[in-house]
């Protein structure tokens, strides 16, 4: 896409969201104009710019010093398999601990990881080993932190307000999936990848500022008890929320979504790179029309949230996931894998955001951490296993053959999801 349209997103995005405060009465947009939401939706907004800017320059510095596919795949992995082990522990110290304290000490040290490769750069001294050693570092601070970041908007909307509030901060994300590829493509054909790593560490500023001025403190009243009570109580609260026949079941389809269709972005570049034999601001305009679909997911479900329900929105959408991804192993040309990613990245939100949605409605202020980690861990862990897994794959075979596997992988897998959360005889 071009920079000039990728800068009219943010007008246009204001007027839907306007749009949709009139014509079905829930003030959406009030949310972005409070103090407390406000802040933290557009501070956010420029953090996930730069992780994005940096995101389009990883994985080209990768392949431009020597990476394989499957080296491309092990960095993706690393930055998410610590979700498996970390996540639920990030859970119960998100429901225990002062969240803004949590976010400013993992989020500090992950902030310091992308300057430490702009110094490896610049003394010349860069390996992939030692880019996927600080993606390792990237995820652990990022399984700890994550569940504190995503309880914090229900700490500070009321409960009417929390699935338009959800849906923005989902808008907010993938609006910085638009700009923050456009950005990097542009800044690296002129300056280089190194302006994109340093553009991610300066980001940080303003979110910690943001969440800095959250009032009040993020966090529940402490609980009575010892600490191997209180540990008890959570594991016990993470089982009762695995096993029950609704959470349990949205869990297992963003975990599907993540493994099958998660890395459908992580392999973009070999896509672009080796497939389709396009050049890096090809490959920031893939990303970014991800992103466009991405941030249309969100305004969808902000328009028909009074018409459907989230779970059968998720499912729905993450059944026609998996047919954009057979669709992708098929395509030869760039504007097709661009209309599959705008389609794949509405899918994407729409299926996660709807099932976040689900699963947060039906916790309470005591496991509401743990919920977010349990999402976290369905989410990043499943990405990171698919990545690995489809790495190798396309190593092994080919990355058609991987696509194509994923892709029917996800359609039955979410089938089977979707009958058992609506049986035909409802």
């Amino acid at each position: 896409m071009p920079w000039a349209a990728a800068c009219q997103f943010p007008r246009v995005l204001l007027f839907v969201i306007a749009s949709q405060t009139m014509t079905d009465g829930s003030d959406s947009a009030k949310l972005l104009r409070t103090k407390r939401y406000g802040a933290f939706w557009f501070a956010s907004l420029l953090s996930n710019i730069g992780t994005w800017m940096q995101s389009v320059a990883e994985p080209w510095l990768v392949l431009s010093i020597g990476g394989s596919p499957f080296l491309l795949g092990l960095d993706a992995f690393a930055m998410n398999a610590p979700f498996w082990i970390l996540a639920l522990l990030g859970g119960i110290l998100a429901d225990r601990r002062d969240r803004r304290l949590i976010i400013y000490f993992f989020q500090g040290i992950q902030m310091l990881c992308p300057v430490l490769i702009v110094a490896l750069v610049a003394v010349g001294w860069i390996k992939v080993w030692m880019i996927i050693a600080v993606s390792l570092i990237v995820g652990v601070t990022d399984a700890l932190s994550a569940p504190a970041f995503s309880s914090l908007i229900p700490s500070i909307v009321s409960k009417a307000d929390l699935r338009p509030a959800l849906a923005l901060n989902s808008i907010q994300f993938n609006l910085s999936r638009v700009l923050g590829p456009a950005i990097a493509g542009l800044i690296m054909m002129k300056y280089g990848f190194l302006w994109c790593f340093g553009a991610n560490a300066a980001s940080y500023i303003p979110f910690f500022l943001s969440v800095y001025f959250l009032r009040p403190p993020a966090r529940i009243p402490p609980q009575e008890g010892s600490d191997a009570q209180n540990l008890g109580s959570s594991i016990e609260s993470i089982k009762a929320i695995i096993s029950s026949p609704k959470t349990g079941w949205a869990l297992l389809s963003v975990l599907c979504t993540g493994l099958f269709c998660g890395p459908v972005i992580t392999f973009s570049p070999v896509i672009v790179k080796d497939v389709l034999h396009a050049d890096v601001g090809q490959f920031g305009g893939a990303l970014t029309a991800f992103g466009i679909g991405g941030m249309l997911g969100p305004l969808l479900i902000l328009l028909t949230m009074k018409r459907f329900e989230p779970m059968k929105m998720s499912l729905t959408a993450a059944l026609v996931y998996g047919v954009f991804i057979v669709a992708v192993a098929q395509v030869d040309a760039l504007w097709q894998l661009a209309s599959l990613l705008v389609g794949s990245g509405l899918l994407l939100t729409v299926a996660n955001t709807s099932a976040n949605t689900f699963l947060q409605s039906q916790a309470n202020d005591q496991s509401r951490g743990q919920t977010a980690s349990l999402f976290m861990l369905a989410m990043r862990g499943g990405l990171s296993l698919g990545n690995l897994v489809t790495g190798t794959v396309i190593s092994l075979s080919s990355m058609r053959a991987a696509f194509l596997l994923n892709g029917v992988l996800a359609i039955g897998a979410q089938a089977i999801v979707f009958r058992r959360v609506f049986p035909k005889n409802q």
